[in-house]
């Protein structure tokens, strides 16, 4: 079946072609729940509800941009309601003076596996690391991220130097504490 027909059965509440969907998106979908979950657990039920959802929601779609990108939005969309309802979800709004320096992750290059990097990403605080997710891993705006949390933008610019500073220290730390293993193993 092609994405079309995928989309009709699914309309037609046709269990065929939702399993079909649900085959060929959970990799690409579940990834996107990874960046936006405090962990592995909460990214499959983030995904379960990202799928009701859809199902629920398809019959809206109108062909207009990829279909792809309209269930990515749905993901994005629902983690960010959950994080407003389930968390206190108070965004810290620093005066960005001062805030200018940019901040590299691994300035020494040393490599750093994705899921090391994810795990660091998943430890920030929801703030942070929804804004860090939105706008280095999804591409948004920090125009776009004002307007999905309802903050100012230079709210958004300052979460996200604060979430770099974090996340930079911590990869700081991981990549000195493989050095010592490292060494202390006599690599």
């Amino acid at each position: 079946m092609d994405t079309q027909q995928l989309i009709t059965g699914c309309i037609n509440k046709n269990a065929k072609a939702r399993e079909a969907l649900y085959m060929l998106y959970k990799g690409k979908l579940f990834s996107v729940c990874l960046k936006y979950c405090r962990s592995y657990t909460e990214a499959e039920d983030h995904l379960h509800d990202i799928f009701i959802e859809i199902f629920d929601k398809i019959k809206t779609y109108r062909g207009h941009g990829s279909f792809e990108g309209w269930m990515k939005r749905i993901a994005i969309n629902k983690a960010i309601d959950r994080y407003k309802k389930v968390t206190n979800f108070e965004l810290a709004d620093y005066k960005l003076a001062g805030l200018t320096e940019e901040v590299y992750l691994n300035e020494d290059h040393l490599p750093l596996s994705f899921e090391s990097l994810m795990n660091l990403i998943h430890e920030l605080p929801p703030q942070y690391r929804i804004i860090f997710s939105l706008y280095e891993l999804d591409n948004y705006t920090h125009k776009e991220i004002a307007k999905m949390l309802s903050i100012s933008i230079g709210t958004s610019k300052s979460n996200l130097h604060r979430a770099k500073i974090i996340l930079k220290k911590k990869v700081t730390d991981l990549t000195n504490e493989q050095k010592n293993k490292n060494v202390g193993d006599g690599k």
